[in-house]
């Protein structure tokens, strides 16, 4: 069964992602021994730190569980020694103050000590695109130029 031909005028997008007739669609998953499948991130969005990979939807997920925290995106940004750091750009629901602080405890508290973030960034809000999916390269640019 055929799910597409390609991309609409677009041959260098469907070279990248129709190989040898699979369509790639930079899922990250697996399945585990009954048969299901989970979607653990997207490959692009991976963080390499130090060799080892973080998934960035993993931390989030750990973040989230703070009763003050609205939304939370976290990226991988360059460092010179691992490769990439962790930092968690977090928007606060305003029931409950949020501190860097307590997040990374959070963090710490359920995550290995490499995936935990180097920086957490509270924030009004995230940089989003017009169908509401955050843009993270947006924010790896924010941290590049130094806002925070």
């Amino acid at each position: 069964s055929l799910v597409m031909k390609g991309y609409w005028k677009n041959e260098k997008a469907t070279k990248e992602t129709i190989v040898d007739g699979w369509l790639r669609t930079g899922d990250l998953g697996y399945v585990d021994e009954n048969g299901y499948l989970y979607i653990v991130d997207r490959i692009k969005e991976v963080i390499i730190s130090g060799g080892a990979n973080i998934y960035p939807r993993e931390v989030e997920e750990v973040l989230s569980k703070h009763k003050g925290v609205k939304e939370v995106a976290v990226v991988g940004v360059p460092d010179e020694k691992w490769g990439e750091s962790v930092v968690a750009y977090v928007v606060p629901n305003g029931t409950v103050e949020v501190k860097e602080e307590e997040l990374i405890e959070l963090s710490k508290n359920h995550l290995a000590s490499y995936k935990k973030p180097r920086e957490v960034i509270i924030t009004d809000r995230l940089p989003k695109n017009a169908y509401g999916k955050i843009l993270k390269k947006e924010l790896v640019k924010l941290y590049a130029q130094g806002v925070r």
